[in-house]
């Protein structure tokens, strides 16, 4: 495999960040925000988050190219109590992935009809042990958090690019070169949380 010093590896990775647009750009993407609706009815909490104008030109451009992004949704169900913390009642993590076809964009193989600026992430519900008293109430903290491109992932396309021999293993890269690609890996990944009441069915 070849190997680089220090002048090559800067050189290998603004290659790579110039190859797939990787770089900044002047004006910056709309910011990405979280949403959610959550209702209650009987013992059962049903919330339904939305992920909205999380696909930067970025991302865009490199899920279009035939990366895949993963959206980790993670919930958390609160009881709201007076003077205090509120009491962690539940949890829930999902993860979806997003992608690109001839057909368009897909989540979790479902077809995005109205593209990606709102995306309506799987909704999740839960079952309360006991009935809620007339006075309890409930709110839901939800984490949304999508990532197309990985440090491991520039690497194996630094690679590719420098046509370097495979066997298998990651190419020898110095610590400084790893810190910036996982650098420039977080900087394309895009998160936001959001609260919101649980509203009582009538």
């Amino acid at each position: 495999m070849a190997r680089y010093g220090t002048r090559g590896r800067w050189r290998l990775l603004a290659t790579l960040t110039a190859s797939v647009g990787l770089l900044p750009s002047a004006a910056r993407a709309d910011e990405a925000r979280a949403t959610c609706t959550a209702s209650l009815s009987g013992r059962r909490v049903v919330v339904r988050p939305e992920a909205r104008a999380f696909v930067s030109p970025e991302l865009d451009r490199l899920v279009r190219l035939g990366m895949a992004g993963k959206l980790e949704v993670e919930l958390t169900l609160l009881r709201r109590r007076a003077l205090w913390f509120d009491a962690r009642m539940d949890g829930a993590q999902v993860t979806q992935v997003l992608a690109f076809t001839r057909a368009g964009y897909l989540l979790d193989g479902r077809p995005l009809v109205d593209g990606v600026a709102t995306l309506e992430l799987e909704r999740v519900a839960w079952t309360l042990d006991d009935r809620p008293e007339p006075g309890e109430r409930f709110v839901v903290q939800v984490e949304v958090r999508l990532q197309v491109v990985t440090a491991a992932s520039l690497g194996r396309v630094a690679t590719w690019l420098t046509q370097g021999a495979s066997t298998g293993t990651e190419p020898d890269r110095s610590t400084l070169t790893g810190t910036l690609l996982r650098s420039v890996a977080e900087d394309l990944a895009r998160r936001a949380s959001a609260r919101c009441d649980v509203l009582r069915s009538p």
